[in-house]
């Protein structure tokens, strides 16, 4: 993965975040982004890896002010023993464009072990150049600019050419149910927005591309599709059912962007199973819970798919509630793997009870009548 992203040399030393765009390397505001390599030391329990990074910019032409130098510590909590390399990188604020020395000094200090000694893990210095902040925000080794959105509009596409050919199968106008959709992508954007401030209003405020819930985008997306269906004249139920595998296609391709952008990554672990992969300030073997959840979406777009070219006209929207709330389950079984925290407090138990009883009533439904 890290060579993938461009890291000239992984797991050795430090290197710098640099830009792979000419044109925004001198934009202001500017920052320092460095990346230390380590390999944790073995032995019988976790440690607590702290690293000091030292700064110093080399072409300071007049006296030096605050802006010119740096000491900033970065530490990572249970870092598993011999669990292979891994990179932290550090980026700071404030500091002045130029070219500038690092050295970086790390210690391991092992957990629940009183006692002990820590372990000095290897120096690293390097000298580089000062990056455009936002592009120092979102580079680490193993993370790829543009990865998100180039694959989520993949997906958007893929799901546009799904829909098209099940729209087909069940009778549906073209130019309605295309224009429809185009409106429920740009819609449920927003949502996706919107459901993620309300969900986490205690953080700063982010790009627009940053910062989107799913959740929020599912919602607006079928809340067009039911009020521009009615409003149209299309079948809604047969709308639904064209629908659910095309947006499952769209997670199952995005959700790849995921792993490769830094973001909704797995926990760290010494599993065999286990993916390198950065949540773009520790690059570790983790989770690969992106890839789960990626395979699980395809095999339900698959799922779904096939059964909406034969569903009944009198059983239609069965299945989107059905496909959906496969979705959901699978989503929050997946969600303990994940490194992130829970900002609601009892969303989870709620769905795990709520979904299965949505997918039971999908299937016993037009089963009995």
């Amino acid at each position: 993965m890290a060579k993938i992203a461009g890291s000239p040399n992984p797991a050795t030393g430090l290197e710098f975040v640099t830009t792979p765009f000419r044109a925004l390397a001198d934009l202001e505001p500017q920052a320092v982004a460095v990346s230390y390599w380590f390999t944790p030391p073995a032995g019988p329990n976790p440690y607590q890896v702290a690293i000091r990074f030292t700064g110093h910019r080399l072409d300071v032409a007049g006296p030096r002010t605050p802006a010119d130098d740096f000491v900033l510590t970065s530490e990572v909590s249970d870092v598993a023993p011999a669990s292979g390399p891994i990179v932290v990188t550090q980026r700071t604020a404030g500091t002045a464009a130029g070219r500038w020395s690092v050295t970086a000094e790390a210690q391991a200090n092992p957990q629940r072990a009183a006692g002990s000694t820590p372990v000095r893990l290897p120096p690293a210095a390097g000298t580089g150049q000062s990056v455009y902040a936002p592009i120092a925000a979102m580079r680490a080794p193993g993370v790829l600019i543009g990865s998100w959105p180039a694959m989520v509009a993949l997906g958007f596409l893929l799901g546009l050419l799904v829909q098209g050919l099940l729209a087909r199968v069940h009778t549906l106008p073209t130019g309605p149910v295309l224009t429809l959709s185009l409106l429920a992508g740009a819609l449920g954007l927003a949502g996706a927005k919107t459901y993620y401030r309300l969900t986490h209003r205690h953080e700063p405020r982010t790009t627009w591309l940053a910062g989107l819930s799913v959740q929020g985008f599912v919602v607006a997306a079928t809340a067009v599709f039911i009020l521009g269906g009615w409003w149209w004249g299309v079948p809604i139920g047969h709308l639904l059912d064209a629908s659910i595998p095309a947006l499952l296609t769209g997670q199952a391709v995005g959700r790849l962007g995921c792993l490769f952008a830094g973001c909704c990554n797995g926990l760290p672990t010494r599993s065999r199973w286990a993916i390198w992969s950065s949540d773009r300030r520790v690059g570790t073997r983790r989770i690969p819970v992106q890839l789960l959840e990626s395979s699980s979406a395809a095999l339900l777009a698959l799922l779904t798919g096939l059964i909406a070219w034969r569903t009944p006209p009198q059983q239609a929207g069965y299945l989107f509630l059905g496909g959906l709330a496969a979705y959901v389950i699978v989503r929050q079984v997946l969600f303990p793997l994940r490194g992130l925290a829970r900002v609601t407090r009892h969303g989870r138990a709620v769905m795990l009870v709520l979904a299965p009883l949505a997918l039971a009533a999908a299937v016993l439904v037009p089963a009995l009548t």
